[in-house]
């Protein structure tokens, strides 16, 4: 007959993992911001003149935005809640431009 073998030693014990409910929101004081994005349709004097009227921004501060949506490609032109910039999406995509949503 083979050797015997001893015991395996026994596990380590572990503390518990402590793991948020799902239903916490962990993320819920993060805004959202709606995001305007470059196209090759609308007038840059148009998109400052459409952020003015929506946002109620001052001329110099709506071409500023107009600018970083030319130069760079995109730019986040409301945040809040998430209701609120859904529908602040849908203002922005009722005047021609393109725009989507995304946590800050």
């Amino acid at each position: 007959m083979g050797r015997m073998t001893a015991a395996p030693p026994p596990l380590p014990t572990v503390d518990p993992v402590i793991v948020p409910s799902p239903t916490e929101d962990v993320t819920g004081d993060v805004p959202w911001q709606a995001i305007v994005w470059n196209d090759p349709v609308n007038l840059m004097s148009y998109v400052t003149y459409v952020l003015q009227k929506l946002f109620g921004y001052p001329e110099p501060q709506a071409t500023a935005l107009m600018l970083d949506v030319h130069n760079k490609g995109k730019a986040a032109v409301s945040s809040g809640d998430k209701d609120k910039v859904e529908g602040d999406v849908a203002k922005l995509h009722a005047a021609g431009l393109w725009a989507t949503m995304q946590r800050a």
